[in-house]
């Protein structure tokens, strides 16, 4: 009976080691995969887990040296972040229309007008200077349209890729809020009043990292979705050799108009200038002439003699 069970265990025994191989056998190459397909966790599961906070592909581990011939492992998958910036002169016939022109093209696009400088010049040529944002996926076709408004002087586009920054900044924020977080559980738990108010300022300068990094995070989404164009806008200036500086009959008679009606003019401010005064001196002279007529009138030289003969 004995040997009978001994029997039946090393046959039960046999038959387990054979199911194992055949398992170890379905894990090598391609298992994995097999695994999960069926939905069962496999290494890639642990990327959720605390493997996730390990160093990124393709940055290095801490305290790690590259090596001379080591290369940085290529993003997949990871979006692009690029500033686009330009800058536009453009000779026109008009500026005051081309200015309109460009600012009807941006608000077509979803963009607006960021800065905006008009003057005149020599009073009949007007130069506008204008700051525009427009989306990134109009911004090609918005600088040909610009562009092509008149006589291109001069271009100049740079677009700089901030991908790594943003990233960075994103890797930061999350670091960050993880550290407020367990910052307020520690205050939740603290039963002293010495380790609240260590926990406060703990939390305050960190939530004011946290508010900088949002910050800087919301800037860089500002210049990564909209593109910056600078366009100056001149008119065409009359060249000197298609200017007609003779003299003509109708200039010489405009001419002698405008120095009559120039003499004129002063003339009359002249004698209204003159006017108080000369009206001062017709007055004196009245008074002055009044005057004489009252005066009475003295016997003469000849009538003396007379006078004297008679009395004797």
């Amino acid at each position: 009976m004995r040997a009978s069970r001994h029997r039946l265990a090393a046959v039960l025994l046999t038959v387990s080691l054979a199911l194992a191989g055949c398992g170890a056998a379905d894990e090598g190459p391609g298992g994995g995969d097999e695994r999960a397909a069926a939905g069962r966790p496999d290494a890639g599961y642990a990327a959720d887990g605390p493997a996730a906070e390990g160093p990124a592909p393709d940055r290095p581990a801490p305290g790690a040296k590259a090596g001379p011939g080591a290369t940085a492992a290529p993003r997949t998958g990871q979006q692009q972040h690029v500033i686009r910036t330009a800058s536009l002169s453009v000779e026109v016939e008009d500026a005051t229309d081309a200015l309109a022109t460009a600012r009807a093209v941006t608000e077509a696009t979803g963009g607006h007008v960021a800065d905006e400088t008009t003057e005149r010049v020599d009073d009949d040529h007007v130069t506008s200077q204008i700051v525009l944002r427009v989306p990134q996926a109009a911004y090609d076709a918005t600088l040909r349209e610009l562009a092509g408004a008149g006589k291109l002087l001069s271009r100049k586009a740079q677009a700089k890729d901030v991908t790594d920054q943003v990233v960075d900044v994103e890797s930061r924020i999350a670091t960050q809020r993880a550290s407020v977080a367990r910052v307020r559980e520690l205050m939740d738990e603290a039963t002293k009043l010495s380790d609240v108010v260590a926990l406060e300022g703990q939390l305050s300068s960190r939530q004011a990292d946290l508010e900088s990094l949002l910050a800087q995070r919301a800037a860089l989404r500002d210049r990564t979705t909209m593109a910056t164009i600078t366009l100056r806008l001149s008119e065409r200036e009359e060249p000197a050799g298609e200017r007609d500086d003779g003299p003509g009959f109708r200039d010489a008679l405009s001419g002698g108009w405008n120095a009559l009606v120039t003499t004129g003019k002063w003339a009359g401010i002249v004698l209204l200038a003159v006017a108080p005064w000369a009206g001062v001196l017709l007055v004196g002279y009245a008074g002055w002439r009044w005057l004489v007529r009252r005066r009475p009138v003295r016997p003469g030289p000849a009538e003396r003699p007379d006078a004297e003969g008679s009395s004797s």
